[in-house]
């Protein structure tokens, strides 16, 4: 339950602090008081979407702070384990806002997200107002009631995890067929691609060799005459330099026999002497082999311009037409496998697709049988809030009376929560048929309905504090006592925090609270504070008569808080 709750420059309210009591609450004030601004600030400790106009004007930083307490066993304990939280039966939050935009947010002492806190929002609070009308007169928000009613969230939270494997499997099989498609529309060119790059039979670095090759071909006769002159200059002709290096080195070898400082010079010319043989050598091999061979070089031009060609497509070098002929064949390979991928993907979709079908269609089945309670129940809780002979239906879209439609027209309708659409019909007067509740039901109406279904799902919720803002709106009479009442009896099971205008309500409170406002030091001041047993007596009267407070409005409401108290 909120044990208690402390405001620090929100709106009109400068500070304040309060403590609430387990079972019925009252929140009372005059319009404008405040009492919306003290739900608004609960909304931000739930996660709520924060905006900075809600700051004090003259302040930096507003704050929010909850205490909660719950009992042993409580269900939100495993998820605070699984945010790893620390619990020992308390939940300390705590909400900072700044005019920078910057949002801090504490639970327990550890810094959180606004995330975190819309997780656990729904073990903490409900705060149902006039925006819960709203929702109630949306068709799509039944479902989940008749699930509440009924105590079939399990089975719903089960399909929502099927049906999101289910999802993403087919998300996959889409994705390979669109992949499939498009290799298969590729396929031709890429196969030309690849089969043109294998014929070239291309050797890595060959278009540089070929390079050279062409060269010593175009210049084949200069290479030839000038390897023939250099060759008969250093051996072939008569006085070649081979000739008289050999000479040279003849005659300084008899010298050296006189004078040993020559066979230095004798080994020098040695030297000389075979390495200019070995080159004449060399260039005469090579004279032999340039060739004048204008088909081979016209052989060479047809290659380079080939590479080239392929170059153009694939490169820009040898390699990359190389390694875009692999990938190329990759291809052909992968396409093959994609294939078989999408078989194996469409197999595993079809056996999610049939134990999704037959998941769906049993909670429909159960849903069915639900709502015939739902009906009842609903009925005998308006019967007692002074709408007698209300007549309440769960009706189902497709009409089809619990046969499921078939696989195609289930898996077209299918979503997390299954493919029923419901709503809720009624007829509030005798003798009128049934309509959809959004089109016929009445403020009062609703808010009756409302409080009815929260009274159905007292047992099931896990929440452990309901705020009602307002929810009598439209109301009054007879009918506000019985909703007093009631909302009095749903505090068994819940902490109950209701803001009233009405006394038929608020003299059932086990506690009761005045907001009001002042103006203090040029500033408007939002507070709150528990009413002792006299100052409710006089906010009884006053919300019986208005502020002139006379003898026989307060021993009225004397009579109410008696009689209020006494009912319990």
């Amino acid at each position: 339950m909120l044990e208690q709750l402390a405001i620090r420059n929100v709106a009109i309210i400068g500070e304040l602090e309060t403590r609430l009591k387990p079972g019925f609450n009252v929140l009372s004030g005059e319009t404008g008081a405040g009492k919306s601004i003290i739900v608004n600030a609960v909304n931000l400790i739930l996660g709520a979407r924060a905006f900075s106009d809600l700051i004090r004007t003259g302040a930096d930083e507003a704050r929010v702070e909850a205490l909660f307490r719950f009992p042993a066993g409580s269900p939100i304990g495993r998820l605070l384990s699984d945010l790893d939280i620390p619990f020992d039966g308390e939940i300390l939050i705590r909400r900072t806002l700044s005019r920078e935009g910057r949002n801090t947010v504490r639970i327990n002492g550890g810094l959180a997200t606004v995330q975190m806190l819309s997780r656990l929002s729904p073990f903490l609070i409900s705060i149902s107002g006039q925006h819960e009308h709203q929702r109630l007169l949306r068709p799509e928000n039944h479902l989940a009631l008749l699930d509440a009613f009924g105590g079939l969230e399990t089975e719903r939270d089960d399909l929502a995890a099927r049906y999101a494997a289910y999802v993403s499997l087919r998300s996959r099989t889409d994705a390979l067929d669109r992949e499939i498609r498009a290799m298969e529309e590729k396929r031709e060119l890429a196969r030309f691609q690849q089969e043109e790059i294998a014929a070239a039979h291309i050797e890595p670095g060959e278009d540089d060799r070929l390079e050279e090759e062409r060269l010593r071909l175009r210049h084949a006769e200069e290479l030839r005459a000038a390897v023939g002159e250099a060759y008969q200059v250093l051996y072939e002709r008569d006085g070649s330099a081979v000739s008289d290096i050999s000479r040279c080195e003849r005659r300084l070898e008899r010298a050296a026999q006189l004078d040993r400082r020559l066979e230095s010079s004798v080994k020098a010319l040695l030297s000389a002497r075979t390495e200019l043989e070995e080159a004449a050598l060399g260039l005469r091999d090579l004279q032999g082999a340039l060739p004048l061979d204008p088909k081979r070089l016209e052989v060479v031009e047809d290659r380079i311009q080939l590479l080239k060609g392929l170059k153009r497509k694939h490169g820009p070098t040898l390699d990359d037409v190389l390694a875009t002929g692999e990938r190329l064949a990759r291809q052909m390979d992968d396409l093959e496998g994609r294939r078989l991928e999408r078989n194996r993907v469409r197999e595993e979709l079809e056996a999610v697709e049939q134990d999704l079908m037959e998941r769906a269609t049993a909670l429909s089945g159960r849903r069915r049988e639900v709502s015939a309670g739902l009906a009842r129940s609903a009925e005998a809780e308006l019967s007692c809030l002074a709408m007698e002979g209300t007549r309440f239906r769960v009706q189902f879209e497709d009409g089809s009376g619990g046969e499921a439609p078939d696989r195609a027209e289930t898996l077209r309708r299918m979503g997390p929560e299954g493919f029923d659409r419901v709503e809720f019909m009624l007829s509030a007067n005798v003798g009128e048929e049934l309509r959809p509740l959004a089109r016929i039901a009445s403020g009062g109406e609703l808010s009756r309905i409302m409080l009815a279904l929260k009274t159905l799902l007292a047992g099931n919720a896990s929440v452990e504090t309901v705020v009602f803002d307002e929810v009598d709106a439209g109301i009054g009479g007879g009918a506000a006592e019985t909703m007093g009442e009631k909302l009095r009896q749903l505090s068994r099971y819940h902490q109950v925090v209701c803001i009233t205008h009405l006394p038929q309500i608020a003299c059932r409170g086990d506690a009761h609270f005045r907001v009001a406002k002042d103006v203090r030091d040029r500033r408007t001041e939002a507070s709150i504070r528990e009413l002792d047993a006299e100052e409710r007596v006089r906010e009884i009267a006053r919300l019986l008569g208005g502020k002139a407070l006379s003898p026989k409005a307060l021993d009225h409401a004397r009579e109410m808080l008696e009689g209020g108290t006494s009912a319990a």
